[in-house]
């Protein structure tokens, strides 16, 4: 099963520390549960691709687009980082990092940050010239956040710092106990105001001034249950999402919750077990669980709103909305997009075949999609 594999394998690379990334979409650790098939049904919304063009390949890890007011920026694994433009999909400029890559891309229009292997954070201007590079202090899968003059990044060894934009200088560290065995994985950090929000192994969210990364709170998305370490593993999955004065997250063998932005005070929680971050707009929460069960909750209540069971075991991305719908990707690369009303399938968009790894809103009615083999593609609908 999928949840056996993955606590077998984050067993191995407990031990065997140096080895790549491990990366669920990968073909080499597929499901012994095969993809539920397509199912037919009648499109209802109409769906374009506004452009599309191709990156480079994800490699073992996993990469997301940043988006800023005109431009996406992208990278991949062989050291490529392109800007493109948000409204064309022009290619603005290409360069190579030099290096191979295992984590990006991080943003706020002026600054593209990166992690290159080794644990080098990398930070380029918007033109595409290298600013610094720096030293973290161990391998770098998360990709940086970027925003109030600070690039902040946590390494494997689960230390989160923060690095002067303009310098490279170091300008804190916090350090969080690791759980004996984590998934390697890459959970995500999301800047809000002067508030890191971090998702973090064994279950954890914690909200960090960015002044000097003191904690302002920390939570329990998912708490470590069972009689083995490999059944107590209960990471954050992908990014935290700040919506209004919440923020949600999602933990593997864990809850999707969302928490008061400020006191980290508990909105609601649900049991769900998911390895994708959660998306959410002023209505919904949705969440997509390790079987393929897409699930909205309402924002206010935690209440399930609706369920869509149709895309079983097809290894699906973080949920975005567009528009009336919400979008999930999957492992063959099809792009599906689900009623905001009742989750019923109403449109679906192929791409190159491999596996959708990322997904970011780039407006109320469009979202950009990169695939494990490197296609970059904006979808907007009608």
């Amino acid at each position: 099963m999928r949840i056996a594999e993955k606590l077998t394998y984050a067993a191995v690379i407990a031990v065997l520390a140096g080895c790549a990334s491990w990366n669920p979409f990968s073909s080499k650790h597929a499901p012994k549960n095969p993809p539920a098939p397509l199912v037919e049904f009648k499109q209802s919304l109409a769906v374009r691709t506004a452009w599309s063009t191709s990156i480079g390949r994800a490699g073992a890890f996993v990469f997301t687009p940043a988006v800023t007011s005109d431009s996406v920026y992208a990278a991949s694994a062989d050291g490529g980082i392109a800007r493109v433009d948000i409204d064309s999909g022009r290619e603005r400029w290409r360069i190579n990092a030099g290096a191979p890559l295992t984590a990006g891309v991080g943003s706020d229009g002026a600054t593209i940050a990166v992690g290159a292997e080794k644990g080098v954070l990398m930070a380029f201007d918007s033109d595409g010239k290298l600013r610094w590079k720096t030293q973290a202090s161990s391998e770098i899968l998360s990709a940086p956040a970027v925003g109030q003059g600070l690039v902040v990044v946590r390494s494997v060894d689960n230390r989160i710092a923060a690095f002067d934009v303009d310098t490279g200088v170091r300008r804190w560290v916090a350090q969080r106990t690791s759980p004996p065995l984590t998934l390697r994985s890459a959970p995500g950090i999301v800047i809000s105001g002067m508030t890191a929000y971090v998702a973090l192994p064994g279950g954890r969210l914690a909200a960090l001034a960015l002044s000097n990364g003191g904690p302002r709170w920390e939570v329990a998305v998912g708490d470590p249950r069972g009689t083995t370490e490999l059944e107590r593993i209960a990471d954050l999955s992908g990014s935290p999402v700040v919506t209004g004065r919440d923020v949600c997250a999602v933990a593997y063998q864990g809850r999707v919750a969302c928490f008061d932005a400020n006191t980290g005070a508990t909105r609601w929680a649900k049991e769900l077990s998911s390895d994708v971050g959660v998306g959410a707009d002023d209505m919904y929460v949705y969440a997509a669980d390790e079987g393929g069960v897409v699930t909205a909750f309402s924002r206010d209540t935690g209440s399930g709103a609706w369920r869509n069971n149709k895309l079983a075991n097809r290894r699906l991305s973080t949920p975005v909305p567009v528009g009336r719908a919400v979008a999930v990707g999957d492992a063959q690369g099809y792009i599906h997009f689900l009623s905001r009303d009742d989750g019923a399938l109403v449109a679906r968009v192929n791409t190159d075949g491999s596996a959708v790894i990322a997904a970011v809103p780039l407006s109320t009615r469009a979202a950009i999609f990169q695939t494990q083999a490197g296609t970059l593609i904006a979808l907007a609908t009608e």
